[in-house]
């Protein structure tokens, strides 16, 4: 087993397909992409790579995730703070609690590590 995990989309084929649950949809019909790399046994995290098309959500995170947008632009919209703008080569953690609205402006893809609590 090698202690290196490379974040490369080619070497596992296709994705998972999603989309947020229909009651969470702000605006537009935003479809997910996910090549899930990694998951430690005991299913406490994970990593990978997320896409998402253009579109507006609500989220309510319960898990820490470390995010690196590699391509696109969203902002996020934190209950009771000011938006924030993200675009490709920003790099962010979202720690439990953070509850707001995710949007995609353009094709956002990231590299993610969640780790749940």
């Amino acid at each position: 087993m090698s202690f290196l995990l490379r974040f490369d989309p080619e070497l596992l084929g296709l994705p998972e397909e999603t989309a947020p649950l229909p009651e969470r949809i702000i605006s537009g019909d935003p479809r997910h992409l996910t090549w899930n790399f990694e998951t430690l046994p005991d299913g406490a995290l994970f990593a990978g790579i997320w896409e998402s098309s253009p579109g507006a959500w609500r989220v309510d995170y319960e898990e820490w995730e470390f995010c690196s947008l590699l391509t696109g632009v969203s902002i996020l919209h934190e209950d009771g703070e000011p938006p924030v703008r993200l675009k490709a080569g920003d790099s962010f953690v979202l720690r439990p609690g953070f509850k707001g609205v995710w949007e995609v402006v353009e094709t956002t893809r990231k590299l993610y590590v969640i780790r749940l609590i």
